[in-house]
């Protein structure tokens, strides 16, 4: 489903101070919904947690000193009373670790569910989800940034946040202790004796800089290594899924190779990223084990000299290096995320894309040039379409292609109760022309007049079914329970679907259990059941025998009686169950000059495959 240009026109991430601002406009909504209460407990409760770790990390540092004193004096009465503190001490920090996590788990949760539920809504909204289908606007796979990137932003915003309130709070309670337990250096150069107080802070500034900057340099590149690695993720599920799909398709054609090479060719441009990601990621991986490993021995090198000298107690080292290693792990936190960081920021960028597709497809909705306005009841539906086109095409370097106008300067005029057969010739428009009724085609400039009050049914050559129980797909689109079963049976054994009556608690995927014309019976009977007062069938027949096509538009007729039908059909015999017949053929005279077809009416006895 992705191109070359959505990845082009996505991939272009902004500046720094850009990125941050968009990346806040994302995460500020919910903290000001109606979950705001909760969000804001939580997060206080997480705070006050973090802080109450943080001072039992500066009374376990204070607690080494005195340990290795006793230790070093070799007082056995302070040796066990300390450990019996340290036991004290560590039962706390891990009860309050413990349910830090768990509280921010809980927040992350109901942050994402709330995230979720409103980019559904804006998903669904307008029909933005069948308009990303015609034109994704520079974005991909929808349901891969619903499901997985709103996942890792939220779990990456807090994480990244909180670990930073964790580690500044860190940082400004150790590097007091740091300042006063490492003392000054003194040094002497030449004739000239030099000071440096508190120089262990000095050099885990300078070490966690240098850290830093090395990491930056290193771990530019898997930024955009972890959003394309995304991406290619996201297609080679949404193929796998669609296989699935269309499964029978692919077994009646014996298409297995052709797929597999898909497959393969897929495969294989995620090897060639993850080679990449592989590369970056080694480097990346031995600095930062490298700088934490000479991170363990630095403090003792730096500051073993005043030990050995005895300026300072064994406990006074020990504490030193936990204070410099607690001072040096926070100054690190960019080396130590950067590699989280960065495949947050790919998931971030490809939200941003997707929010202002959903934004742009939504401002497209409302500034149609179609328009549907209410006629009065019991009047024509009627339309005036000045073009109906096909979508444009996108192609990378060049200008945007406008589509096809195949359908220009006409108006359609359908009176309540009469049955009108639609024909022309394949790929003519005529599904075009309906999905416009129905108000969901967005390339026209046409106004739909739809008489108050009036149901409208579409049905279409393949019926979607959805998966769950029998009871579900007869339903749909209503609720499963709001149609009583005995109208569900009494609707199956009409269409001749008698065999699944008692079958609907079954939950199965029913278009892959059910032929092509099964599921067209199942979609006449929701036509019986929900009464529409225009029901439009695009081919809805198509599967069936021409017996049981005939049955069932014989059906429609006794059970719906006032309904007005519309049929798009190639069988002759189709004709005989409607009162008039219109067809789409190319203009002349005239009209020759304008653009597209238009519709003509045409004697009921000519063929609708004409």
């Amino acid at each position: 489903m992705s191109t070359a240009h959505s990845v082009q026109a996505e991939h272009n991430p902004p500046s720094t101070r850009r990125f941050l601002m968009q990346a806040w406009q994302l995460a500020t909504p919910y903290w000001r919904s109606q979950e705001r209460w909760r969000a804001w407990g939580l997060l206080a409760a997480i705070v006050t947690l973090t802080l109450c770790t943080v001072y039992l990390l500066v009374e376990l540092n204070e607690w080494s000193r005195q340990f290795f004193n006793a230790v070093e004096q070799k007082s056995s009465e302070d040796f066990f009373v300390l450990l019996t503190y340290f036991c004290f001490l560590a039962a706390l920090f891990i009860v309050a670790s413990i349910y830090r996590n768990y509280l921010q788990q809980a927040l992350e949760m109901h942050w994402r569910i709330w995230l979720s539920q409103q980019y559904l809504g804006r998903w669904m909204d307008q029909q933005v989800y069948y308009r990303l289908e015609l034109d994704a606007l520079g974005t991909d796979n929808p349901d891969q940034r619903i499901a997985e990137d709103l996942r890792l932003f939220t779990s990456g915003s807090l994480g990244f946040a909180l670990g930073l309130l964790r580690e500044a709070t860190t940082l400004a309670s150790f590097v007091g202790i740091l300042w006063m337990v490492s003392g000054p250096l003194d040094f002497t150069l030449g004739e000239h004796s030099y000071s440096i107080p508190g120089y262990m802070l000095w050099g885990a500034l300078l070490y966690a800089l240098i850290g830093s900057s090395l990491t930056w340099w290193i771990g530019r590149p898997l930024i955009g290594l972890n959003f394309r690695q995304e991406q290619l993720e996201a297609d080679f599920r949404f193929n796998l899924v669609r296989m699935r799909e269309y499964a029978e398709g692919v077994a009646l054609y014996h298409g297995e190779a052709t797929e597999l090479q898909g497959h393969a060719t897929r495969l294989q441009r995620l090897r060639e990223n993850w080679w990449g990601l592989m590369h970056y990621t080694k480097r990346l991986g031995a600095l930062t084990i490298g700088y934490g490993q000479i991170a363990v021995v630095f403090p003792y090198f730096v500051a073993g000299q005043r030990y050995l000298s005895g300026a300072i107690s064994f406990g006074g080292l020990q504490q030193i290096a936990g204070a410099f290693g607690q001072v040096q792990s926070s100054l690190s936190w960019f080396v130590d995320s950067y590699a989280q960081l960065a495949n947050w920021k790919a998931s971030v960028d490809r939200l941003l894309s997707f929010d202002q597709a959903l934004a742009q497809a939504n401002a497209q909705a409302l500034q149609s040039q179609s328009q549907r306005q209410p006629a009065a009841a019991g009047s024509a539906l009627q339309a005036d379409i000045d073009s109906l086109q096909l979508p444009g095409s996108h192609i990378p370097g060049k200008a945007d292609v406008p589509g096809r106008v195949i359908l220009g300067g006409t108006q359609l005029q359908l009176r309540p109760g009469e049955r009108v057969l639609l024909s022309g010739p394949s790929g003519s428009g005529k599904s075009t022309l309906f999905r416009l009724l129905a108000g969901i085609w967005p390339f026209a400039k046409a106004t739909v007049q739809i008489p108050e009050g009036a149901r409208l049914l579409f049905l279409p050559q393949k019926p979607y079914l959805p998966i769950g129980s029998l009871r579900a797909a007869v339903s749909y689109p209503a609720a499963e329970g709001s149609v009583a079963d005995t109208a569900l049976c009494e609707a199956l054994v009409q269409v001749g679907l008698d065999a699944l009556s008692w079958r609907l608690d079954e939950s199965r995927n029913w278009s892959m259990t059910l032929s092509g014309g099964e599921q067209q019976r199942l979609a006449i009977a929701r036509a019986l059941l929900q009464q529409p007062d225009w029901l439009f069938l695009d081919e809805a027949t198509s599967a069936l025998d021409e017996a049981s096509e005939a049955r069932l538009y014989q059906l429609i007729q006794s059970r719906l009686p006032k309904a007005a039908m519309v049929s798009i059909a190639h069988r002759s015999a189709v004709a005989a169950y409607h009162q008039r017949r219109l067809q789409l053929q190319p203009r002349t005279g005239d009209a020759q000059g304008k653009p597209g077809l238009t519709l003509v009416e045409l004697p009921l006895r000519a063929t609708a495959a004409e």
